[in-house]
């Protein structure tokens, strides 16, 4: 069986970050290892609490899956600390890790800015160049290139420019009312669009977190870019649209949309 590694953080409620990848990776056909870089306390409505992990504890958890159950792949979520992000980076070029995926999360649905600028750089400069493919959203985009994203011909210059400067791929997400949910993917300077339509459904929290997973996973199990991209994206539309609703703010997605066996069944069933 392949294996994904997330190194994320903890969110109790269960929509995203390490639990959002971890039950997108088993349901993509991989078996998911973790290091856990921050705990949040937050729900459908909010983030509530933040403790980060200490530089020595990430260490240690990097170091004890690299060491015995090594990953096919690597996604790495939010990360807000500086050192942290630096603790990462060396990891991943200590252990040679490959096929890793990277989640720029800096800005949160409402316009704010999620971590430091210092913490921005080192992201950039550290772990950008160590991934296969990066996966920032609109505003994320504008955050690394200083460039404003208004349309596709925006959102092609601006992959162009991340991708060039970096040498990694570049998925860079539509929607924020832009180009609708097509997405784009710029690899070696070669430019590919994948087609979305939106769903109908506001429970969408956690989905940058699912979408970069499901990459992972389909990397892990030996699928090109392009492919993995065009399955994650349809995962996450299956994923939408069972349109579980939990919480009293913006629920998560049903990761489990596709698992049907007698483990699953309720006594309704």
């Amino acid at each position: 069986m392949k294996t994904a590694l997330t190194i994320a953080g903890s969110d109790s409620g269960g929509g995203a970050g390490i639990q959002a990848d971890i039950k997108t990776m088993q349901a993509n056909g991989v078996f998911a290892t973790s290091a856990v870089t921050a705990l949040t306390a937050q729900n459908t409505l909010g983030v509530t609490d933040i403790l980060n992990a200490t530089q020595q504890f990430l260490a240690a958890e990097l170091d004890a899956v690299f060491t015995d159950i090594y990953p096919d792949a690597v996604k790495i979520g939010m990360v807000s600390d500086k050192d942290l992000i630096t603790v990462i980076a060396d990891k991943l070029q200590e252990y040679k890790a490959g096929n890793v995926v990277v989640d720029p999360v800096m800005v949160a649905t409402s316009g704010a800015k999620l971590i430091s600028d210092d913490a921005i750089e080192v992201l950039k400069e550290r772990l950008f160049p160590l991934a296969c493919v990066i996966t920032p959203n609109i505003p994320e985009a504008e955050v690394i290139t200083g460039i404003k994203i208004a349309g596709p011909a925006d959102m092609e210059e601006a992959a162009r420019m991340i991708n060039t400067k970096y040498g990694c791929a570049v998925l860079l997400k539509g929607g924020h009312d832009i180009n609708d949910a097509n997405d784009l993917l710029v690899k070696d300077g070669k430019a590919e669009w994948f087609k979305g339509k939106r769903i109908d459904n506001p429970n969408t929290h956690g989905t940058g977190c699912t979408l970069s997973s499901a990459i992972a996973s389909n990397l892990a199990k030996g699928y090109e870019l392009s492919e993995a991209v065009k399955r994650a994206k349809d995962y996450i539309s299956g994923a939408l649209g069972a349109m579980l609703n939990l919480g009293a703010g913006r629920g998560p997605m049903n990761h489990g949309f596709a698992i049907n066996n007698e483990y699953t069944k309720g006594l309704e069933d």
